[in-house]
């Protein structure tokens, strides 16, 4: 097949294109452009978006020139400006804690980059990612169904509970069954000048609080009593469960339970105040049906990093109910709940709030 891959500068991606030319494809490179402003004048912190991104773009045309393939750029930062930063600018300033990466898979790397990729005149059957996740297809259910990865340290399926059928239908990673350290070991052998690039930890290489902008400075840091404990330096730098970064001096630990976007206030407490038992979660989607029918029991993550925990979802008018089987931490509202069924995706969506 004529197969796209969406290439990072990074290892996985790279690894991706090489596995494909292996199986016999057809392979070109597509990179979205994504930083609008000048290069860093020093090393910063890498990250998806941020002025770091000609060492991206130098280190995957380096990839692909050892490849033999071509690696077209497309420009999706104005796009990427509208959709993304703007919601996560939005979000902060609502009080909540937006999820960049799950908005951007959806809307950007898997929606915008391959239309403009085909528009500018790139012919492929496929497009390819280094994610580590999977996508099969159920017959009975006559539906492409996200899974897991199978290294569960690296499986990103969180970040991907979005895509939908056509997306599914479209995507290809290479990666879902192999382990990072294999990935890394591939690229070793093949010598690929990325074998031991340092990958990306974060959405944004610099200080998430001038990405957002004026609006949202500093302000008080509270109890639950409305008492001043301390001060922030912005609401964008916290998330709910939050401990580290506080300067606050207390004789029990405390914790970010909330965010007040209104009044630009943290509200902080005790860990047992940042616990939840339910949640209701808005803007779902579902992989192995359309729409949810009748209370299900799934295993729910909360958090990319998080805990699968045991859970019941229940369908609302708009949404649905999650009742958790043990009191979960860090429940943040804009944040992604998202439900699985083993290592199938069952669905997910944004959570709006949390008792």
């Amino acid at each position: 097949m004529k197969v796209a891959v969406g290439m990072s500068g990074g290892v996985d991606s790279s690894v991706a294109a090489l596995l494909l030319l292996r199986e016999g494809h057809e392979v070109s490179g597509v990179l979205m452009k994504l930083w609008p402003g000048p290069e860093a004048p020093s090393p910063v912190k890498s990250a998806c978006y941020g002025p770091d991104e000609a060492g991206d773009i130098r280190a995957a045309e380096d990839v692909c020139a050892r490849l033999g393939i071509r690696l077209r750029i497309v420009d999706c930062s104005k796009d990427y400006e509208e959709i993304v930063l703007r919601y996560v600018r939005e979000g902060y300033a609502a009080g909540t804690t937006p999820n960049p990466c799950v908005r951007c898979n959806q809307l950007v790397k898997f929606g915008l980059l391959p239309e403009i990729a085909r528009a500018s005149g790139l012919a492929f059957e496929r497009f390819a990612t280094g994610h580590y996740a999977r996508v099969e297809w159920d017959e009975p259910r006559g539906r492409f169904l996200l899974k897991r990865a199978a290294d569960a340290a690296k499986d990103q399926s969180y970040f991907l509970y979005r895509l939908g059928q056509a997306q599914l239908a479209a995507v290809l990673f290479p990666l879902g069954e192999l382990t990072k350290a294999r990935v890394r070991e591939i690229a070793r052998e093949a010598d690929l000048p990325v074998h031991d690039r340092k990958e990306s930890q974060d959405f944004y290489g610099g200080d998430l609080g001038d990405l957002v902008g004026p609006g949202v400075g500093d302000g008080d840091i509270v109890d639950r009593d409305g008492r001043v404990l301390g001060r922030h330096r912005g609401v964008s730098h916290y998330t709910v469960g939050q401990r580290k970064g506080l300067g606050i001096a207390s004789r029990v630990p405390l914790y970010v339970v909330a965010i007040d976007g209104a009044r630009n206030r943290l509200i902080v407490g005790p860990e047992s105040e940042t616990l939840r038992r339910s949640a209701v979660v808005r803007d779902c989607v579902w992989g192995p049906f359309e729409a949810l029918a009748a209370p299900t029991e799934v295993l729910a993550k909360v958090r990319s990093g998080g805990r699968l925990v045991p859970a019941t979802i229940s369908p609302l008018p708009d949404g649905c109910r999650v009742d958790f089987a043990e009191p979960v931490s860090a429940v943040a509202p804009g944040q992604s709940a998202v439900f699985y069924d083993g290592d199938t995706v069952v669905g997910g969506g944004v959570i709006a709030s949390a008792a």
